[in-house]
Order: C-alpha cells, then structure tokens, then sequence
C-alpha cells in the first residue's frame, strides 16, 4: 500500500511474512536495496517511536521485527516513490533471491 504524504513524502506498510523475523539474511537484502536508491529511506515496526534508516543493516538487525509484524516504510527525495514501491514488493514476496 503507498500513500502520498506531505510534499514528496511518500509512505508503504507491509506485512512481514518471513518465517523467522527480519534476521541477518532478508536484513541485508533489504539494505542493499534500499543503497540503489538516493531516496532518504526510514522503516520501523508499525507503532514504534524510532524511525531507523533503512541502509543500515546493524540498524535495521536491532528493530527486532517479527514474523507477522507490520514495517511502516517511508521515503523523500527523487526516487522516494519507487524506493517504496520497491521495498515493499521486496518484504510481501518474502525477500526472493532476484528482485526485480
């Protein structure tokens, strides 16, 4: 789901369907993901004060996020609203080895 915020803001929320949680492997391939882009990219479990910069793996690691839990994602800058779009295919196809 993408929402169009304030300005060029732009906002996802996923399900996290990985069996064991957001650990080291689906961390990583969220991160590099997020580095392709030049989008400013936050992401934190729904409901949590702290938005963590989505291009830190070690950052990313510590939110804890577990299966079944919603990641709020947003994004500002050039590329914001495909950053999103992207991160949150990533996540809801359960972090597949080729992303698109």
């Amino acid at each position: 789901m993408l929402d169009k915020a304030d300005g060029q803001i732009f906002t996802g929320n996923v399900r996290l369907v990985h069996a064991v949680g957001m650990h080291a492997r689906p961390a990583v391939k969220l991160t590099k993901l997020a580095k392709k882009f030049q989008a400013q990219i936050s992401v934190r479990v729904e409901g949590a004060a702290e938005w963590i910069n989505a291009k830190s793996v070690a950052k990313i690691m510590a939110m804890r996020a577990a299966h079944g839990s919603n990641i709020e994602i947003k994004a500002s800058g050039s590329d914001a609203e495909a950053a999103v779009a992207a991160l949150v295919k990533l996540v809801e196809t359960d972090f597949p080895d080729e992303v698109s």
